[in-house]
């Protein structure tokens, strides 16, 4: 129980620095998703540690 203290901080920094890098990602077209973008995007930089800014490839 007493982890949960010490996990809450630390999933609040990283949805703060995933929320400030979006609007970088939506300038460029893209968006933020997790893990990696799927088939028809290509990656066009990073939103946050875990997440990556994705772009359509047809546009």
């Amino acid at each position: 129980m007493k982890i949960l203290f010490l996990l809450f901080p630390l999933i609040l920094l990283l949805a703060q620095g995933a929320a400030g890098s979006s609007s970088a990602c939506r300038r460029r077209g893209g968006f933020c998703t997790f893990g990696g973008c799927r088939y028809p995007t290509t990656p066009v930089g990073r939103c946050s540690a875990v997440s990556v800014c994705c772009k359509s490839i047809w546009g």
